[in-house]
């Protein structure tokens, strides 16, 4: 049986991933007076889960409902989900992704991490920073691109994901959402495709 002293550590460190959601990166559990020692405690006696390297999570929370996104977003915070897996999430694709695509800004050091797989998109300027929403998914906080910059993204990267991957989005967020035309030709101006891309506007939208 831990002592006494033990247990309020041990106490002190849980309210702490509480206040993160139930999940925390070593660094930052750290930076919040947890000792390490109580951390790999916590670890060995089965309170936090080691969702990769370096990123724990309590294990008297639900099952996490998305956990390649969730443990994406916690290790590369500054990331932001895009193509393939921001189509997905936005429910404008029927492909299936086989690794979590992220876009990190131009001359960012490529993260370390053995899950999920991690595709790499080096994004710079506008074309980094604009479209980026926030969403909410097991208590973590994921940047994900909004569904119009997602588009824009897909045809300046049409050659690696596919014409017909592209044009069966744009299809589905025609059908399934409230089409926002400006947007898309701003974000199409973002990513220089507006004279690719307007003209399969205008014929779908």
């Amino acid at each position: 049986m831990p002592d006494p002293a033990s247990n309020k550590q041990v106490d002190a460190a849980r309210r702490v991933f509480q206040r993160g959601g139930g999940i925390l990166r070593t660094r930052e559990a750290l930076d919040h007076g947890i000792h390490p020692r109580t951390l790999y405690a916590m670890r060995d006696e089965g309170l936090l889960e080691r969702l990769d390297r370096g990123l724990y999570r309590l294990t008297d929370l639900p099952p996490l409902s998305d956990p390649d996104l969730v443990t994406a977003a916690n290790k590369i915070p500054k990331g932001v989900v895009c193509l393939i897996s921001a189509l997905h999430f936005h429910d404008i694709t029927t492909q299936i992704p086989h690794a979590v695509s992220i876009a990190v800004s131009r001359g960012t050091e490529p993260p370390r991490l053995d899950y999920p797989p991690i595709r790499l998109y080096w994004f710079s300027g506008t074309a980094f920073s604009a479209g980026v929403q926030t969403h909410r998914i097991d208590n973590s906080q994921v940047r994900i691109y909004s569904a119009e910059k997602t588009l824009a993204d897909c045809f300046k990267y049409r050659n690696k994901i596919g014409m017909d991957t592209v044009l069966e989005a744009l299809t589905l967020y025609r059908d399934q959402h409230k089409p926002k035309p400006q947007k898309l030709i701003e974000y199409a101006r973002i990513c220089r495709v507006e004279k690719v891309m307007r003209p399969y506007l205008e014929a779908l939208l």
